[in-house]
């Protein structure tokens, strides 16, 4: 393992702060070219070992139907109908595993651990020797007898303009921008589905069974207070409050099916976030405390085969890069595991089969920040995954939103109600998932609203990439420890609307050198054609440049500009001789 990995900040769970699991699955994979794992010493086996087999997506017949709908007809997607689920000895599946894998017709069998949220224990307020239920009670009492609660958006920088934020604010002014006309289910265990910061466009569960676990609950609420939490003028804000969304469980149907289910009730553009993460080869897939060694689903066969067919049918796939302090680039994860098949290929090699999906990681929020200093802004966190497969970040800490902390009330609103509760300390790649998944929701608004077509998975990965918030440094955290650049939904617009530029010379300027409020941007003013053209964040040299020159007697100020914002300054000098 990468020593610099972690080394400057432990994993984000301390001791203590672990989930409670879902089923561990064992997965059979059938020999390609064959009608199926359906041979008489297959059955003798199952009956002896009191076991049942089932395919994992469905019946062939629909498989092959879904498949026979998919642009190209699903030609790189792998065959659904190969996967099938042992039900039944839950307590000797390794062994299981072994010995199915060397019967007739089937290609292997591997057990998969649970999936877990993919959440850091953020810094909360208090602890178990400090909070006192009693007094935060009162104010859940007062909310349920129709008092509104605080408004917390002032808390949410990450809605802010960019670098510190998406810019979400910005989208919520354009047609669409509130992610009008597009769906995000949701793929996890379990949601307070009556919050009051949900809203109207909640759809509920779609698929599974929510498992009963309120630290699952609160990590549900609060990944769908990111996207959806309503405007009402008190609680917090979401990034698309006019997004439908809508949950998905795999407790007891496992993650690859509620992928793929999930997937058949979403069209084109739509978005599909897994806020997951699991144990991987690191450590033995042994889930622990700290989370280290935890990674991506789409490690597993079943669940990038479920991946893929989700991307394939035009849905964005948008996936928590884990909390494992790992380098997704090592070369650990190029070895095939036992009980993986002979064509799998590493899905996190970019010259392997790609999924499709997004990858995110988690980048330190702005410094002072409810108080506090997780290193640079949008710098890597030392709990984040990272590597070449990493597509984008979000911020990993200090994440303001609906939901309670952990197993407890919220410490930002606590009370006896859990629809009342509010955390400042979601953290983890789980929000950074959920921002992305927000900012890509408001471009698709924005482009179905306009009568567009939507962004496909790729082009969207394309744009993540080629616009955004750079990652900065931190000791021991490199660029070359990539997670990718934060969203900046104007950017995004305009790299995908192209602007019309027009030019002039200054004929003067104003610096706003001390903003205010301190949260404004910083910018330098350039009168030009008959009006005020800004410069957002100026660096240090151009805001000197300008101040020289007019400085001198004669200024030559040449800007370029679209509609009011300046994307191009020359100063240009005169001879002294």
């Amino acid at each position: 393992m990468v020593e610099s990995a972690g080394a400057q900040d432990p994993g984000p769970e301390g001791a203590g702060f672990a989930y409670h699991p879902m089923e561990r699955e064992l997965i059979v994979i059938g020999r390609v070219g064959t009608a199926g794992p359906d041979s008489s010493a297959l059955d003798m086996f199952l009956t002896d070992q009191q076991l049942t087999l089932e395919p994992l997506f469905g019946g062939e017949a629909r498989v092959r139907e879904s498949l026979a709908q998919l642009p190209g007809h699903g030609e790189e997607v792998p065959d659904l109908s190969l996967f099938h689920r042992v039900r039944g000895g839950e307590d000797r599946m390794d062994e299981l595993a072994s010995r199915l894998a060397g019967l007739p017709g089937i290609e292997t069998a591997y057990v998969k651990p649970s999936a877990l949220p993919a959440r850091g224990n953020g810094d909360p307020t208090y602890d178990d020797a400090t909070y006192d239920s009693d007094s935060e009670a009162d104010d859940g009492r007062r909310e349920k007898e129709g008092v509104a609660a605080p408004d917390f958006s002032g808390r949410q920088g990450y809605l802010g303009p960019a670098p510190e934020g998406v810019d979400a604010a910005w989208t919520w002014l354009q047609a669409g921008g509130s992610g009008d006309g597009v769906s995000v289910v949701d793929v996890e265990g379990a949601w307070q589905l009556s919050h009051r910061d949900l809203g109207p466009k909640l759809a509920g569960m779609v698929v599974g069974t929510p498992v009963e676990d309120l630290a699952w609950r609160n990590h549900g609420t609060s990944v769908l207070g990111v996207l959806g939490g309503s405007r009402t003028g008190s609680g917090t804000l979401g990034i698309v409050p006019e997004a439908v969304l809508a949950a998905a469980s795999p407790h007891g149907i496992g993650t690859a099916r509620a992928i793929t289910e999930a997937a058949d009730r979403l069209t084109p553009g739509d978005i599909l976030l897994i806020p997951l993460h699991r144990p991987g080869p690191r450590f033995g897939y042994e889930a622990g405390d700290d989370q280290r060694g935890h990674i991506p689903l789409e490690w597993w066969p079943d669940d990038f085969a479920a991946i893929r067919y989700a991307t394939a049918r035009g849905v964005v796939v948008v996936e928590a890069a884990g909390n494992g302090s790992d380098s997704l680039d090592d070369a650990l994860y190029e070895t095939r595991p036992d009980g993986f098949p002979a064509w799998w290929r590493n899905p996190f090699d970019p010259a392997g089969p790609s999924s499709g999906a997004i990858v995110v990681g988690a980048g330190a929020p702005p410094p002072g920040t409810h108080g506090r200093d997780h290193g640079p802004d949008r710098s890597r966190l030392g709990f984040s995954n990272f590597g070449t497969r990493v597509d984008a970040q979000g911020w990993g800490h200090e994440v303001t939103t609906a939901g309670g902390f952990w197993n407890r009330p919220g410490e930002l609103q606590g009370g006896p109600e859990e629809d009342t509760w509010y955390t400042d300390a979601f953290s983890g790649t789980s929000p950074a998932a959920a921002m992305v998944a927000g900012a890509i929701a408001a471009l698709q608004g924005m482009l179905r609203t306009a009568g567009l077509r939507p962004l496909t998975p790729v082009y969207v990965r394309d744009v993540l990439r080629a616009t955004g918030s750079p990652q900065r440094e931190a000791p021991g955290r490199p660029h070359s420890q990539r997670i990718g650049n934060r969203p900046d939904l104007r950017a995004a617009v305009a790299h995908l609307v192209p602007r019309q530029y027009a030019e002039g010379l200054a004929e003067r300027f104003a610096d706003e050198v001390l903003p205010h409020p301190r949260e404004n941007a910083s910018s330098l003013r350039l009168y030009v054609n008959g009006a005020w053209r800004t410069l957002t964040y100026p660096e240090p040299h151009v805001r000197q440049a300008v101040h020289t020159a007019f400085a001198g007697a004669r200024p030559r100020v040449h800007v370029r500009y679209a509609d009011d914002e300046v994307v191009g300054v020359i100063v240009m000098g005169e001879s002294t001789q």
